[in-house]
């Protein structure tokens, strides 16, 4: 059931871990859902996502060690998905990688039916949240969003626009969830 991988992908401030979180706490399906921890080379924050913070030589003691199903390096920092994070797909499980565009094609080379939900807002949106969250300067926020990423995206892409409420893009990704399953469910 690797369609049940689901890899969130979009822009720096476009809502990620927020929508995220409000799928954890509003799960609509039967079958369990997990959220892949990321590691990543940034210290965690309490109000951040709580991943697991290393350094960069511990990074890359992982990497050799082959401990990451999936790595990948955005805004100056290494990302890594533990092998051990996959695990609850053998289960039927759905998991969830909050991913990168850039790293999409080797995600789909591996796991060619996993479902991509791509978050996206518009550039002043993004920008407003990127000078809320405080973690760069403004020049390193102009940056992040002249960062422009060629996406090709497989056809049972899902696109949330969230410059809305997350409610409204919350609402969105659950609606697109159910009708992936069932697309996926009708067509065996």
């Amino acid at each position: 059931m690797s369609h049940r991988l689901v890899l969130v992908i979009g822009p720096s401030g476009a809502g990620k871990d927020s929508v995220l979180a409000g799928l954890r706490a509003n799960w609509p399906f039967a079958q369990p859902a997990r959220f892949a921890r990321r590691t990543i080379t940034r210290p965690v924050k309490p109000e951040d996502e709580q991943h697991e913070a290393v350094d960069d030589a511990r990074f890359e003691r992982l990497l050799v060690a082959q401990a990451f199903a999936m790595h990948w390096q955005a805004n100056g920092l290494s990302y890594g998905i533990r092998r051990s994070e996959l695990e609850p797909l053998d289960a039927g499980h759905w998991l969830f990688v909050n991913g990168s565009r850039a790293y999409l094609p080797q995600v789909l080379q591996v796991w060619p039916q996993a479902t991509v939900v791509h978050i996206g807002a518009s550039r002043d949106v993004l920008a407003q949240r990127l000078a809320r969250r405080g973690r760069e300067t403004g020049d390193a926020v102009a940056k992040r969003l002249s960062r422009d990423v060629a996406l090709n995206l497989p056809a049972h892409v899902v696109s949330i626009d969230n410059n809305g409420s997350l409610d409204s893009a919350l609402g969105a990704l659950q609606h697109a969830l159910r009708m992936r399953e069932q697309e996926v469910l009708t067509s065996r």
